[in-house]
């Protein structure tokens, strides 16, 4: 997918500039339960006099249509009839941040990341942000929990820190707290690891399960070194846990995936040291009974299954692309992915689990098995771009970088809903300056593209459509960092000082608008 070299007018951009397909009405997670679908603050404003009207708390999930996590609550959790039935404790309220004003209510609640749960007190107050990552029978407990009288999870957090005495119920609600999602609305970022020792520490002894559970979160979150400093009694808390199929299988979501390597990463840092191999084979043990458990989810066992991968890879560069690892690895790996596809029947587990299984084999080094999975998926999926974006990143880690280009120009022009095309075609612009920077007129004729959608949408500058546009003004800075993109930035820059004026002032969102392709201070005192 080319276009000519030569510099564009802003006549002609205005001119050819498509106008992307139109926004598919988001869907509801499930059809067993009374879901309000909310946009604006209004529509929240009539939830929450509902939920203290009815004396319930408010059931708060924030999604879109192709993550795969939020396709994994949807064939896991929200279907559940115990969810359904529990569902008339409390009022459910679903965000998709594509609707339109969705993202002003992400920074109203301090969520980003898809998907966030939050349970509020009908005052709304935060309970819990519950673990999307857990078993869904554990993440029902944590929901039943907090609808039992669960007091605010701030003040909870803020008791344990103060070292005050808490009830088990508690240190459940902290243990299953979903620091994942946080938003940095409990703890800065870089306190959450050693937060999460010290509540590890303060956890009584009796409580040895949510003990183990914050012990495992906090090594997890420790991958570059902060918060654990790991000894022997550490270690031996960890290799119990691995020992003991039964609590490896409570304490799965705290390890599966690439939080084993993370961990082993924090107990034997050495590569060399005598530690690490005895450690390895016994999380590799634990991942293949997790993997084998057909108590599990598929995506749950997809995680395993990433985990002994990752453990596989631990001693290589993170990013290599080109590997060989063992041939009975890759013999599982082809398997079980192969067995994914070919029995999933039900299209929301098939958009979070065939994708997640694309990514095992594009880590284990079978490019072609990950690619020839996503193409035989694309027409299965009801968000195709995802597919195709994940292409494009298979075709760009092997070097193929015009085919990994016209995926990525594949999914933006196919992807709907007004936050992820800016998400999707911030994404291919920064391909584009990395990758084609000499392709002047395909560059400026996407960010002109994206400035023009951002123009009909109202909430271009709030959450993670801001987000992206900034993302969009970083990269062409960079892409003019020597100044020869000059001319096609003047002309971007036109076109934004005839968008920014309409854009609402309030919360700062018309000078985000003006700042976008301004130099920030440090690169002003660079190009001086």
């Amino acid at each position: 997918m080319r276009t000519s070299h030569a510099a564009l007018s802003a006549l002609a951009l205005a001119a050819t500039l498509l106008a992307g397909p139109t926004a598919a009405a988001p869907g509801l997670p499930s059809t067993n339960v009374a879901w309000q679908a909310a946009a604006a603050d209004a529509d929240i404003e009539r939830a929450f006099a509902q939920a203290r009207a009815e004396r319930k708390p408010l059931f708060l999930y924030w999604g879109a249509t192709w993550c795969p996590p939020c396709n994994q609550l949807k064939a896991t959790f929200f279907n559940r009839q115990d969810f359904a039935a529990l569902s008339r404790s409390f009022v459910a309220v679903h965000v998709d941040g594509d609707r339109p004003g969705a993202q002003k209510l992400g920074r109203r609640f301090k969520v980003s990341g898809y998907p966030t749960v939050v349970l509020f007190t009908p005052e709304g107050a935060e309970i819990t942000r519950l673990p999307g990552e857990a078993d869904a029978s554990q993440m029902m407990a944590v929901l039943q929990l907090g609808l039992a009288g669960g007091r605010p999870v701030k003040a909870v957090l803020g008791d344990a820190l103060a070292g005050k005495p808490l009830p088990a119920n508690e240190w459940k609600t902290l243990a299953f707290y979903s620091w994942a999602t946080d938003d940095q609305q409990l703890l800065p970022r870089a306190e959450v690891p050693p937060a999460l020792v010290r509540l590890a520490v303060a956890c009584p002894a009796g409580e040895a399960e949510m003990q183990t559970r914050l012990w495992l979160k906090a090594l997890a979150a420790s991958d570059e070194g902060q918060g654990v400093k790991a000894d022997a009694a550490l270690r031996a808390r960890v290799q119990r846990v691995l020992a003991d199929p039964a609590q490896a299988r409570q304490q799965m979501d705290t390890f599966a995936g690439s939080d084993a390597a993370a961990i082993v990463r924090v107990l034997e840092p050495d590569e060399g040291g005598a530690g690490r191999a005895p450690l390895v084979a016994a999380f590799e043990a634990a991942l293949r009974q997790l993997q084998a458990d057909a108590t599990l989810s598929r995506g749950d066992r997809m995680g395993a299954l990433y985990g002994r991968v990752e453990l596989a890879r631990l001693d290589l560069p993170r990013d290599a692309a080109q590997v060989r690892l063992p041939e009975p690895l890759l013999k599982d790996v082809r398997e079980h992915v192969a067995a994914a596809d070919r029995e999933i029947s039900d299209g929301y587990e098939r958009q979070a689990v065939v994708t997640f299984g694309a990514s095992v084999l594009g880590r284990a080094g079978l490019w072609a098995e990950s690619d020839a999975l996503l193409k035989a998926n694309l027409a299965k999926s009801h968000s195709p771009y995802y597919l195709m974006s994940q292409l494009g990143g298979n075709a760009r880690r092997q070097g193929r970088n015009d085919e990994a280009l016209d995926w990525y120009a594949q999914a933006f022009e196919k992807s709907e809903g007004p936050a992820t095309r800016l998400q999707w075609g911030s994404g291919y612009l920064s391909a584009l300056v990395d990758l084609a920077p000499q392709d002047g007129a395909r560059i400026e004729k996407t960010a002109a593209q994206l400035f023009a959608e951002a123009a009909k949408d109202e909430g271009a500058f709030e959450g993670r459509s801001l987000r992206s546009l900034q993302r969009v003004g970083s990269r062409l800075q960079t892409w003019n960092a020597d100044g020869r993109q000059a001319a096609a930035l003047r002309r971007l820059q036109a076109q934004l000082d005839g968008l920014c004026p309409k854009v609402d002032a309030a919360d700062g969102q018309r000078a985000a608008c003006q700042a976008l392709l301004k130099p920030t201070p440090k690169k002003a005192e660079q190009a001086a």
